[in-house]
């Protein structure tokens, strides 16, 4: 039976980051149940580096990341991480308001937002219908990831450290003696001193094998599809463009385009498959709001993103279980997250405080806890 001062269940890419981050503060374990690392929500994941999406805590940790995925240390990855790639909000005459007073939260917040006219956004996207934009934005650092790359990266990374990883190995027992912790998975007995719990969609199954209580994830489904530009276009330059309700994105992906209805649909953790309506609704709302016609979908598929009630990510101790640790409920900012949210999990495992560039940028343990009480309901239950 071999002892770990870490064991990280999961290898998306919150588990792959923050056993690389752990690996240089002691001896760290890997659990991944799938016969790859990244199979589910990592390995579905149109993944961008965007400060303007998300709620304030995500915008920031999304910041403290940047410089990670914009300069890895040297040997990290073969290529690069991220590629500048704009992103363009546009809001109907409904929702400029709405596009305007969020503007003002995140500009406020650091983030360099310009505001653009409908001509302008039009000469970025020639597609857009005028009639689709009475205002638009552009956030112009945004990042687009190589998401393989940065997964490949951390767990090539992890393992030149000495870490070690166990594919096939789902983890069905926890008990936790004398301050340490027994763990089944697959055919093998583990001991672990602390146990991440970076299990994605089945986090809170993890965290009631380990005698804790749910913090509540809802596991949503969300659609992608695929499909070819018009003949003779160059789409290399689009931004990635999104509406102010959020109801669609729509993206250059290689010599395709992406787009997705940023459908939310409840879903019970499993390896989800994409339903027929959503990809329709797709293929519709990028009709509408642009003049493409889409006859052929090359592609389609979908991922979980998990959030909990206030969707902010739950990087901390649990209040209760000794040595279970809480890295879960990254939503669809898992991937843009990945580099701070694995310092700021090392840190307070090794250390018990953030790293003080996060502290810098006004995120403090409380934020992230495992412990606040937006989390759990009264109803739930050990």
């Amino acid at each position: 039976m071999q002892t770990y001062d870490f064991a990280v269940i999961g290898a998306g890419i919150a588990g792959a980051s923050v056993a690389y981050e752990l690996q240089s503060r002691g001896r760290t374990l890997l659990l991944e149940r799938e016969p790859l690392p990244g199979q589910h929500t990592t390995g579905r994941s149109a993944a961008f580096s965007v400060e303007s999406y998300g709620n304030l805590v995500v915008r920031l940790l999304t910041r403290a990341g940047r410089s990670f995925l914009a300069d890895p240390p040297e040997g990290f990855a073969p290529v690069s991480l991220a590629q500048r790639c704009p992103m363009l909000w546009i809001a109907r005459p409904e929702l400029a308001q709405q596009l305007a007073e969020r503007a003002q939260c995140i500009v406020t917040a650091g983030t360099e937002l310009v505001e653009v006219s409908a001509a302008e956004a039009r000469s970025m996207c020639p597609v857009l219908r005028e009639e689709q934009i009475a205002m638009g934005l552009v956030e112009e650092q945004a990042l687009h990831i190589d998401v393989a790359a940065l997964l490949d990266g951390y767990l090539a990374g992890f393992r030149a450290r000495g870490g070690e990883l166990a594919t096939r190995a789902a983890v069905t027992g926890l008990r936790s003696t004398r301050g340490s912790w027994e763990i089944h998975a697959g055919a093998a007995r583990h001991h672990a001193g602390v146990i991440v719990n970076a299990a994605g969609a089945w986090a809170d199954e993890i965290g009631i094998l380990a005698g804790a209580r749910p913090v509540g994830l809802v596991p949503l489904r969300r659609t992608a599809i695929t499909f070819d530009p018009p003949d003779g276009v160059d789409i290399a330059q689009w931004p990635c463009v999104i509406d102010a309700g959020e109801t669609f994105y729509l993206k250059p992906e290689g010599a395709q385009l992406l787009a997705s209805p940023c459908d939310e649909t409840p879903f019970a953790p499993c390896d989800v498959t994409a339903d027929e309506f959503d990809v329709a609704v797709a293929a519709d709302r990028v009709m509408r709001a642009t003049t493409l016609e889409i006859r052929h979908i090359r592609h389609r598929w979908a991922g979980l993103r998990s959030f909990v009630a206030d969707r902010v990510p739950v990087i901390g101790m649990d209040p209760e279980v000794t040595g279970l640790f809480w890295l879960a409920g990254q939503g669809g900012h898992g991937i843009m997250t990945a580099p701070s949210v694995a310092r700021a999990a090392t840190s307070l495992i090794v250390d018990g405080a953030l790293p003080t560039d996060l502290k810098a940028l006004g995120i403090t343990p409380e934020m992230l806890a495992a412990s606040r009480p937006t989390l759990r309901s009264e109803a739930s239950t050990r």
